[in-house]
């Protein structure tokens, strides 16, 4: 089993991320779970969100503990983030994987919600998810205009040297 560990701040999309990436891995026929850890929420606060991934059936329920991947939204959460050996992929720099997703987002959306792009470029790095299956689930939550600049964000991710 594959676990994931979003951090956000509220407002950039850490739940939808670890929803988006569940549907993804289910639509290529493995066994998923997306849930968010609830707090206080409100714009800007932390957030965290996980994901797990497996070829069978999955009977945890509970949060993960023990990720293989950590997916930072905010560079500036790191100093809250546990030390393990996860591997980190950050919007920005200090991680295992840097991204500036909030560039990308700002680019083709006009605004710093880095989701969408932080989940293509996750795609491809851990190569959990293939890029058509991560398309697909796009359809499931958004729609029209969104749903076309969000496939342009994470094709243009998920290319990213």
């Amino acid at each position: 089993m594959i676990e994931v560990v979003v951090h956000g701040r509220g407002g950039q999309g850490a739940v939808t991320l670890a929803i988006l990436l569940a549907k993804a891995a289910g639509l290529e026929g493995k066994w998923v779970q997306a849930f968010p850890a609830f707090g206080v929420e409100r714009r800007g606060a932390p957030v965290k969100a996980f994901c797990r991934i497996d070829n069978q059936p999955i009977q945890l329920r509970c949060q993960v503990r023990n990720p293989e991947w950590r997916v930072v939204l905010d560079e500036s959460l790191l100093g809250l983030l546990e030390q393990d050996g996860a591997k980190k992929v950050v919007n920005g720099k200090g991680g295992d994987y840097n991204f500036d997703a909030t560039g990308l987002a700002l680019e083709v959306l006009g605004k710093p919600v880095v989701n969408t792009a932080m989940l293509g470029y996750f795609a491809k790095v851990s190569g959990l998810v293939g890029l058509d299956a991560i398309l697909e689930a796009l359809k499931e939550v958004f729609s029209g205009k969104l749903l076309e600049l969000n496939q342009e964000v994470v094709k243009r991710a998920y290319g990213a040297e």
